[in-house]
């Protein structure tokens, strides 16, 4: 049963691959045909968090939900750098893996950050970027999860996040409580806290990412972002409680050809609370040719 939580993943998401990169394989789902749409997501979440934005987005394009390794992911990566320049460089191999050009590259929370590391440092098969409320600058990780996530650092975490078994304790700040306003999806919900509870091999990966996560990699990521020359769209909930607004801000004023959206109302995890704007905004980006951009700015 707790395997079953653990894998179960959106029908929308589309058809479940595995594409080889550095260490290991990694886990993806596609839904759709068109221009390539590529989705990294945060700590202790999956690919299912994409679910409701790829619903809206693949009648028109071909979208690629990652599992990312993060805690979360159904197949584990032992022989894989989980640094986050490591996950970055995962990412980009798993889109050269997969043979894209052109991709639009979409990061939401640590995710978020990972995408700026991986565009910053392998942009080559890159067209465009979405950063929507992520980890930005030396916000890496939030302050706040600092000390929530110690306790997985250690052997025995499954011991000492038993709690999320319970749904009730799900709602609460150190889990998902301040990321959406409403309870998640309980499938979804089970997907993100089963993996880490239950297999020893994706706890160890959990592990070796949280020692990996250093501001320094940000700070370096957003230096670098002042010469990133592909459109980039900002869309950022207005009430984030952990990636602050006004990185969004930053952001938009730190690479040259970016712009930013507000999503009223939304916690972190945008595209949860958001979907139907946000895949509308990301449609409208995608489409929107670059000439008129360059040309509008």
């Amino acid at each position: 049963m707790a395997s079953a939580k653990a894998s179960w993943r959106a029908a929308e998401l589309g058809k479940a691959g595995e594409v080889e990169v550095t260490g290991g394989r990694l886990r993806y789902y596609e839904a759709g045909a068109g221009p390539p749409i590529v989705f990294a997501h945060g700590l202790l979440v999956n690919a299912n968090l994409w679910r409701k934005v790829v619903a809206r987005l693949s009648p028109d394009f071909r979208c690629i939900a990652l599992d990312v390794p993060l805690g979360s992911h159904s197949v584990p990566l032992p022989d894989a750098d989980l640094t986050a320049p490591g996950v970055a460089n995962l990412i980009s191999d798993a889109i050269e893996g997969l043979g894209l050009e052109d991709v639009t590259l979409v990061g939401n929370d640590t995710g978020g950050g990972l995408c700026q590391i991986a565009v910053t440092r392998r942009p080559e098969r890159i067209g465009r970027l979405v950063l929507t409320s992520c980890d930005a600058f030396d916000n890496f990780p939030p302050p706040f999860f600092k000390y929530v996530l110690a306790p997985a650092r250690l052997p025995g975490a499954h011991i000492a996040f038993g709690a999320l078994r319970l749904r009730r304790a799900r709602r609460l700040p150190i889990a998902f409580g301040w990321l959406t306003h409403e309870p998640i999806d309980p499938q979804a919900e089970d997907s993100y806290v089963y993996p880490c509870l239950t297999d020893g091999a994706i706890r160890a990966d959990l592990r070796r990412v949280l020692k990996g996560i250093r501001p320094e990699y940000m700070v370096e990521a957003a230096e670098r972002l002042k010469d990133f020359d592909r459109p980039t769209l900002v869309a950022w909930g207005t009430e984030d409680r952990f990636c602050p607004p006004e990185h969004a801000e930053r952001l938009a004023a730190t690479i040259p050809d970016a712009r930013l959206e507000w999503l009223e109302g939304s916690y972190t995890f945008t595209p949860e609370e958001r979907p139907e704007q946000l895949a509308e905004l990301i449609a409208g980006f995608v489409r929107e040719p670059r000439a008129e951009r360059t040309a509008a700015r």
